[in-house]
């Protein structure tokens, strides 16, 4: 199994307009792979423009707000890159394409890092960000999973976040819940 970095990978389109989105990047030796799934904004903007910047945050809220329709998060410039990276990285990773790897679900772009940077201290792990995580994760397949699956996921994430969240945590929790219930509304059989 490839090591997967999870992070908030910010893109740009031919006219510069930025697109902010989460994907774990996959690490392929001194490479990292970038595997959009099609149709996606990420994918076009890297056909367009091959750079991305792989940002590294522990604010959860970011990862369940791209999914839910939040993906308005402040940005600055990274000196000679064309991409910004987000604002509340903790360090971030300004990732060049030197191979593009066609594929009819998700294509492949293996990335060199041209420059990383640290820029906040990263002050320990907490459970519940580490569930929200993986919810937003488990969000970003709800059409693929069965009911029984995601709700045997759910109680176990629950468990983190009810032991361990901060109001960050518990408010990022809540956005993906209603993902999750719109879903679970969305499947009923029409009487």
């Amino acid at each position: 199994m490839p090591y997967i970095r999870e992070s908030i990978l910010t893109t740009v389109d031919g006219d510069g307009d930025v697109h902010i989105a989460p994907l774990g990047i996959i690490q392929d030796g001194d490479y990292w792979i970038i595997a959009p799934f099609r149709p996606s904004r990420t994918l076009d903007n890297l056909l367009m423009n091959p750079v991305a910047v792989a940002s590294y945050t522990d604010d959860v809220r970011i990862f369940a707000g791209c999914l839910t329709g939040r993906k308005e998060w402040p940005i600055v410039s990274i000196k000679d890159c064309p991409v910004p990276r987000l604002a509340s990285a903790l360090a971030h990773s300004v990732l060049e394409v030197v191979e593009t790897l066609d594929d009819e679900v998700r294509p492949r772009f293996r990335c060199r890092v041209v420059s990383e940077e640290t820029h906040a201290p990263f002050l320990g792990m907490n459970r519940a960000k580490a569930a929200v995580l993986e919810l937003a994760i488990l969000v970003s397949r709800l059409n693929m999973l069965p009911r029984e699956k995601i709700e045997a996921e759910l109680a176990y994430l629950r468990i983190a976040v009810d032991k361990t969240a901060g109001p960050e945590e518990h408010e990022a929790w809540d956005w993906l819940m209603e993902r999750v219930n719109g879903h679970f509304r969305d499947q009923l059989p029409s009487v």
